[in-house]
């Protein structure tokens, strides 16, 4: 049950207003001054408290200030008497969440309660929200540790000073975002802005994505073992990624388009992997668009599937991801493949095509880059399109080791 904690120096109103709150299901605590209210409040703390203002002794402001110092959290309703606005403008400074004025009416009062019970409901499930952020992101720092802990290990990382610096940047610009998110949904429930709180609840979502991606890329990163696989069929793993981006992609008026080769045969490889090195290489496709200076271009997206037959290797499958967007520099391309290195400031830590790398190499297979700075860039992944008994030494023949190249002819 509800608890409310009426203070009032006149007892026929603590009667009025024990009984009118009573019979709408509320516990009814009452104190005729300033003294004896606060020391109900330290035994019995309810979240709503109506004080009158004008009291011997202790009046409602200092009530009021004493309460939020003990709780800042509860919602504190002054009473004051008709003509008073100066002293109700002063206790709503103090952190009121209303005031009502005398002689009390039953509608008005009930109004003032209602909004202060939802005042009430929405900080307690910001404090859960809260609470739940903090579980997951210390269950994200162990992850995290652990993950560093692997690559270093693997001598994945060469420096662990370049690591912690990379990472702690990361997380101070989620960390920012986070803040960010719970500062407007504060400031929109003490403005009563329902808009604000959306939006402040949608950063706290986002944020947490960047989160768990991040952790995401990082143990995968760090993974030794050979990737699970089994028959797939590429062409429907191109379309459910093409089907992701979509909505980002229109947002930034980017046109997608997908070119699949008919009757493409089932492929040997990890589902999840392959999906997300998809994913990783439509993102950047997306993003150099969004980057492009020149506004006068039609952006777009090409996803492209084919096969070819290696004399070695028998059949290949080709994936090629192409995108007309702001290109790169040759001093860029120089640093592609490098750890940490990224060229999207504050949005990521540059594990992306890396990660990518690792999952092409893990299956045998290789990655070309070709790009020109103003006119765009094509990716080609060339896969096996079956298991080997050794499939490492797919491309291993003849000299032809997995490999990276930054450009082809």
């Amino acid at each position: 049950m509800k608890k409310v904690l009426i203070v009032d120096d006149e007892r026929p109103i603590l009667e009025i207003l024990d009984l009118s709150l009573s019979s709408e299901g509320y516990e009814v605590l009452t104190a005729e001054n300033g003294e004896k209210a606060l020391e109900i409040f330290e035994k019995q703390r309810p979240k709503l408290v109506l004080t009158d203002i004008k009291m011997p002794g202790i009046d409602g402001i200092e009530v009021l200030q004493r309460i939020k110092k003990i709780d800042d959290q509860v919602e504190v309703i002054v009473i004051t008497g008709h003509g008073d606005l100066n002293t109700a403008v002063a206790a709503l400074k103090y952190g009121a969440s209303d005031f009502v004025t005398k002689p009390l009416r039953d509608e008005v009062l009930m109004v003032a309660i209602e909004r202060a019970w939802k005042k009430i409901a929405m900080s307690e499930q910001l404090q859960n929200y809260t609470k739940n952020l903090e579980l997951k992101s210390e269950q994200y720092k162990r992850a995290l540790q652990k993950a560093q802990d692997e690559m270093i290990k693997a001598e994945r990382l060469a420096s662990i000073g370049e690591t912690v610096a990379s990472l702690a940047h990361c997380l101070k610009n989620i960390s920012t975002g986070l803040g960010g998110g719970m500062y407007m949904v504060h400031t929109g429930m003490a403005k009563e802005k329902p808009n604000m709180i959306e939006e402040g609840w949608s950063m706290f979502q986002r944020n947490l994505e960047r989160v768990s991606d991040l952790v995401l890329d990082l143990l995968r990163y760090a993974r030794q073992t050979e990737p699970q696989r089994t028959p797939c069929k590429l062409n429907d793993i191109v379309s459910e990624v093409m089907s992701i981006f979509k909505k980002y992609a229109d947002d930034n008026r980017i046109k997608l388009n997908k070119v699949l080769a008919p009757n493409l045969t089932e492929v040997y490889i990890e589902l999840d992997s392959i999906h997300r090195m998809l994913g990783h290489l439509v993102s950047n496709a997306i993003d150099a668009c969004i980057y492009d200076a020149d506004i006068s271009k039609k952006w777009e997206v090409t996803v492209t599937t084919k096969t070819e037959t290696d004399a070695d290797s028998g059949e290949i499958i080709l994936i090629e991801v192409t995108d007309n967007g702001c290109g790169m520099t040759d001093e860029i391309k120089s640093h592609l493949f490098h750890r940490f290195f990224t060229t999207k400031a504050g949005r990521g830590i540059g594990l992306g095509l890396l990660i990518t790398q690792k999952i092409i190499r893990d299956h045998g297979g290789e990655v070309f880059i070709k790009s020109e700075f103003g006119k765009g860039t094509t990716v080609l992944v060339r896969l096996p399109a079956k298991v080997h008994e050794d499939y490492s030494q797919t491309f291993s023949d003849n000299g032809k080791t997995p490999t990276t190249n930054s450009e082809w002819k």
